[in-house]
């Protein structure tokens, strides 16, 4: 993993809506640690270090270091609170990682080769169904995206998580519950239009080619 994240906490002792309120109003919120066989602890966070964190895509697939009083724990990022019409995060949620113990976290997909595939060449559409999988490893192996190769998609078809390339030691959780689990990442097909428009087309020419037999004298 090339990116590595530091994040400052603080030890939190005075708990309750009215003491998160306080810390927002001095542009700090809550948080709270957990996991790994240790006691949770309740944290506070800089608001505006944090925020600027999340602008980058790999904080949210990393192994954290996150320094409460001195004391650095290795975690993940496990779940946020947003603020539902404010830019705004409330609270956060960090888990405690053990390098013997696997992690399910969900990571991005990157697609590359879309304008190189067949299917685009023909004028076909590319079309992501979805954006991150959730992947289970141990923290060594945790990768901070995947790629999915797209140049072999031919018009019509679709790749699946089941073509998706993982480094060793990474499980796709969700191929984990079946073969009926395998749903489509990646599709082309022509854009809705493009063939009743060809049609159109091929009409007059048709019509022209064949045209009225004169009438018989």
């Amino acid at each position: 993993m090339s990116a590595s994240f530091n994040i400052e906490a603080e030890l939190r002792t005075d708990l309750g809506k009215g003491a998160s309120r306080r810390l927002r109003h001095e542009e700090k919120f809550p948080a709270v640690v957990y996991g790994a066989g240790k006691e949770p602890q309740s944290l506070t966070l800089d608001h505006k270090k944090f925020m600027h964190n999340l602008e980058n895509e790999a904080f949210y697939s990393h192994i954290l270091t996150l320094n409460v009083a001195g004391d650095e724990q290795q975690v993940i990022l496990k779940d946020l609170q947003r603020h539902p019409a404010k830019i705004e995060v409330m609270h956060a949620d960090f888990l405690r990682v053990s390098a013997n113990e696997k992690l399910h976290l969900h990571v991005p997909l990157h697609f590359i080769n879309a304008d190189a595939c067949p299917g685009a060449k023909e004028g076909g559409l590319v079309t992501h169904s979805i954006s991150e999988v959730e992947v289970a490893c141990l923290p060594k192996d945790l990768p901070e995206y995947l790629e999915v190769d797209l140049s072999s998609l031919e018009l019509d078809q679709s790749l699946h998580m089941s073509d998706i390339t993982v480094p060793a030691g990474v499980e796709l959780v969700e191929l984990s519950h079946g073969a009926e689990h395998d749903q489509p990442v990646a599709s082309v097909h022509m854009p809705r239009g493009a063939s009743d428009a060809d049609e159109e087309a091929a009409a007059p020419e048709a019509a022209a080619e064949g045209g009225e037999e004169p009438a018989a004298e």
